[in-house]
């Protein structure tokens, strides 16, 4: 059985209740339920959440809630490793036997369907624990600068002051939308990242961290530039 997770709490703050409000015409939470639901590859898609608002927004889009999160695993402190694990104890309360599971933010509105396919076949076929959404950093990480003593500035990697950009090795980072993994590796303490993960490349103009007003706004503007929202 493969399971999708949507973590939602109630407690956002620097964007308050983000994951019920309306973003280009839907309530956030509902475009990453509809991806889930049109990639096809689910048995059930869940919702982890201690808000009973969120809950039935939710469900009105087509996830289940069999159960709320307890307290405990719903303050700012508590890792989303902890919030999977309780999710796959409940829904083999509710289903039966987990094989696999993906963990997809309820903030991920860019996510589309195809690149949860992907995460599954890297996942099977690749023999790997996890699978994740990635991104390339937009511009080489090895020419970074920071700050030096007296208020100049230096390079993080001085090695690389005259190499070609082009010469340079890819590098990328992960892009918050989704980790998929077998159900012993979300249970284990095996890290996400490392020799048995595997990324999903996102391009970076579908790739955004929504943490304040001006986060939302430029979002919107891209999603709707995509030909994407409610009324598209």
């Amino acid at each position: 059985m493969r399971v999708a997770v949507i973590p939602a709490r109630g407690g956002s703050k620097r964007v308050p209740r983000k994951n019920v409000r309306v973003f280009a015409g839907k309530p956030m939470i509902a475009w990453a339920i509809k991806a889930a639901a049109d990639s096809g590859v689910f048995d059930h898609i869940l919702v982890s959440t201690d808000d009973v608002e969120i809950r039935d927004v939710a469900v009105a889009a087509g996830a289940e809630a069999p159960f709320l999160r307890p307290a405990e695993l719903s303050d700012d402190h508590t890792g989303t490793r902890k919030v999977i694990q309780h999710a796959i104890s409940e829904a083999e309360r509710a289903f039966g036997l987990v094989e696999a599971v993906c963990c997809i933010y309820a903030t991920a509105a860019f996510v589309e369907p195809d690149d949860l396919r992907q995460g599954l076949q890297r996942l099977t076929a690749d023999g790997r624990q996890f699978a994740f959404s990635a991104t390339a950093y937009a511009y080489p990480i090895q020419r970074a600068l920071r700050r030096a003593a007296g208020g100049g500035v230096e390079m993080c990697q001085p090695e690389h002051r005259l190499t070609r950009t082009q010469d340079l090795e890819e590098v990328f980072h992960d892009a918050g939308q989704f980790y998929w993994g077998r159900r012993d590796a979300f249970l284990s303490e095996e890290p996400m990242f490392g020799p048995q993960a595997a990324p999903v490349m996102i391009p970076n103009w579908r790739v955004h961290d929504i943490d304040n007003e001006d986060d939302w706004k430029r979002a919107e503007m891209m999603f709707s530039a995509l030909g994407k929202g409610a009324a598209a």
